[in-house]
């Protein structure tokens, strides 16, 4: 899977496409892999690189949502364990289990929580995780040993899924790949072709050659998250805006905060949000924020006040309380809400999906959740399908293995998450000397993974390297921003580009770093939380 090789695949294509998606985040690369499998042509265009919006900047879970079972969407949660489950089983090497206390400190909460949390074992049923129990103060503490003791009175446990999502979306992409669809990143679609008002086709420009694309369809798919509504625009200027962006930023600070297994779920922290600490890959990953903004961006920057209320509420449930020097990373992603005008207050909005045909026959969807996106992508390949007239086939990604399917991968270390690909990883970084070792002291990452990204993985940039392929600069910014150098310098032979452009790639990662630390964060003024737009343009 290279970006020459797709590109050729898309000059040979003849004839109109059946499906063309806008957008490489979770919900395009799903729709691209129910498609490619069932049978039907497919190309999917993605402006920047896969993932570079909200699908890299999760919290990292694979869940039901136990918040959501509070506000009573019992639909959404019984939906989400069912692909929770669906999940772990066909992507073993990057779904875990994850144990979660919630930690009791008024007399009511252990009984409260607990019995919320025996309805989630029984939606989920048999594709449950593991069952939900009362912990004492001391198996509280057991599990969680740097939780606040004062006043503790005991916790509840219950167990979700964890996975690392930008991981996830690469081996969707290689899946849809795999199953004869073209993908291609940095083609940034600008308009769309149209005969008597209906839809059919878009235009593209390749943001590296500046060549122009055009790529004729039966049905164009709007999966552009939360920037949907700029696409519907193309096809009509009064289109009534669909989404209330809301913006929700992480910290990520040393393991020693959450340093076992089993991570920490404060389920009031004001404004119906919740808070996760949670161990991810060596670090402690604390989230997150729902900030309503007037519009989304493809680079959100956090907001000093978010920041600090973060470390603020991890400092009431912590025995150590984590200042501004311990964080060493710091993003935020925005959440493509669907409003409905029932709300104001973005953390009560739905998170569920929807699926719009505009009457000029573009498919838009958007909402949900990464746990949902196998489900929201066969809903909406039966609603294109019907658009176009396509003939009708079934879903196969119920049982679809997802591509480096290995239910072993924990014997490959540090490289587990590439699955089946670690061996061939393994066997790369022996074939020179500077692709076998560590490319920082701080972080894992070996140079063989970069050169991997390149030859198969469509990567471009150091960006794409450093953020998404490996994920050095969502963990520790100073490293990656240490680590540029050398991955410029790999990307540059494989690639075959001049010092020049090695230079500019570094100097352009430096600059995008320092909005991962809290020096960038603090750069930003503080930002009032205007109102949300509603009215059509």
């Amino acid at each position: 899977m290279t970006r020459p090789e797709m590109l050729a695949r898309l000059a040979r294509h003849q004839g109109p496409w059946d499906i063309v998606i806008i957008g490489g985040g979770a919900t395009g690369a799903g729709i691209a892999v129910d498609a490619a499998t069932r049978g039907y042509s497919v190309a999917l265009l993605e402006q920047s690189d896969f993932g570079k919006g909200t699908s890299s900047r999760s919290t990292k879970l694979v869940h039901g949502g136990v918040r959501y079972l509070q506000q009573g969407n019992i639909s959404l949660v019984r939906e989400a364990l069912k692909e929770r489950a669906i999940l772990r089983r066909n992507a073993p090497h990057l779904v875990k289990n994850l144990p979660l206390v919630i930690p009791a400190y008024a007399p009511w909460e252990r009984a409260f929580y607990g019995a919320g949390l025996t309805a989630y074992d029984l939606l989920a049923g048999r594709s449950g995780f593991g069952r939900s129990s009362l912990l004492s103060t001391r198996s509280t503490l057991e599990r969680l040993p740097t939780l606040n003791p004062d006043g503790l009175r005991g916790g509840v446990l219950y167990f979700d899924g964890q996975f690392d999502d930008a991981r996830l979306l690469i081996n969707l992409v290689r899946t849809a790949a795999d199953g004869g669809a073209v993908l291609l990143n940095y083609a940034r679609v600008h308009s769309v072709l149209t005969t008597g008002g209906r839809v059919e086709g878009i235009v593209a420009t390749d943001e590296e050659s500046g060549d122009e694309l055009r790529l004729h369809a039966r049905v164009v798919i709007n999966a552009t998250g939360a920037f949907v509504d700029g696409i519907r625009q193309l096809t009509t200027s009064i289109a009534d805006l669909m989404i209330a962006p809301s913006q929700g930023t992480h910290i990520v600070l040393d393991r020693r905060f959450v340093p076992g297994e089993s991570a920490l779920m404060v389920p009031r922290v004001g404004d119906g949000r919740v808070m996760f600490a949670i161990p991810w890959r060596g670090h402690t990953l604390v989230g997150t924020t729902d900030t309503p903004i007037p519009a989304p961006t493809l680079e959100p920057r956090p907001m000093k006040d978010e920041v600090d209320f973060l470390l603020r509420t991890a400092a009431r449930y912590l025995k150590i309380a984590p200042t501004r020097n311990d964080v060493c990373s710091v993003f935020a992603g925005v959440r493509p809400l669907v409003s409905r005008g029932e709300s104001r207050v973005t953390a009560a909005l739905s998170r569920d999906h929807t699926i719009d045909v505009d009457p000029s026959g573009l498919v838009t969807t958007t909402g949900g959740k990464w746990t949902t996106y196998r489900h929201m992508a066969m809903q909406t390949i039966d609603r294109a399908a019907a658009v176009a007239g396509l003939p009708a086939r079934a879903c196969r990604t119920a049982d679809l293995h997802i591509h480096g399917f290995d239910t072993g991968s924990q014997r490959y270390g540090e490289l587990a998450l590439y699955g089946a690909d670690a061996q061939s990883i393994t066997e790369l970084s022996r074939t020179a000397l500077n692709l076998a070792a560590p490319l920082d002291d701080e972080s894992p990452v070996i140079g063989a993974e970069v050169a991997w990204a390149v030859r198969y993985e469509m990567a471009r940039t150091v960006e794409d390297v450093l953020a998404r392929r490996c994920r050095t600069l969502f963990l520790n910014a100073q490293a990656a921003r240490r680590m540029a150098p050398a991955v410029a310098a790999i990307l540059a032979r494989e690639l075959q580009q001049t010092d020049e452009w090695q230079r500019a790639q570094v100097c352009a990662f430096e600059e995008l770093a320092r909005n991962y630390t809290l020096q960038g964060s603090d750069d930003r003024a503080k930002d009032p939380q205007p109102e949300v737009r509603r009215a059509s343009r």
